[in-house]
């Protein structure tokens, strides 16, 4: 069964090549259903940043690839990966969610991401990080395992 549309957390492309995370299969999956074009996967400009630095971050993965290595990695990511715009309303509703939201530090990133997600009418977000957006009623936050 093909997965529903949604935007792809960086969680889940770091995990869907790291082989020794217990993630990686349900993560691979996933991915692997936007490759063979039965699933659309979302992400923006700010997770493509993240998934560069996490991979080639030797403090963040077992085994950090190079940035030739990462290029590769993305440059295979953007052939069926659908960058989102992120366009001037996101910066406008990413003030309204720190406004009505308590969060501060690296927590903002998140915010980032619903944000954007938001601005493009996106609702649907695959991550294992679940209480990162389980604040927001309005997404449906969906564990890979579970998607598929």
């Amino acid at each position: 069964m093909p997965a529903e549309p949604g935007f792809v957390d960086t969680n889940v492309l770091v995990y869907a090549l790291d082989t020794a995370a217990p993630q990686h299969a349900a993560a691979r999956t996933l991915v692997e259903t936007a490759r063979a074009e039965t699933a659309t996967l979302y992400v923006t400009s700010q997770i493509l940043c993240e998934f560069y630095s996490v991979m080639t971050n030797p403090r963040r993965v077992a085994r950090p690839r190079t940035a030739d290595e990462a290029m590769v990695v993305l440059s295979d990511m953007l052939t069926f990966l659908h960058v989102l715009p992120t366009p001037a309303s996101t910066i406008d509703r990413l003030l309204d969610l720190l406004r009505r939201r308590s969060m501060t530090g690296s927590n903002v990133f998140d915010l980032h991401i619903v944000a954007a997600m938001w601005a493009n009418g996106i609702s649907r977000i695959y991550t294992f990080n679940n209480a990162d957006f389980e604040a927001f009623p309005e997404l449906s936050v969906v564990t890979p395992a579970a998607a598929l």
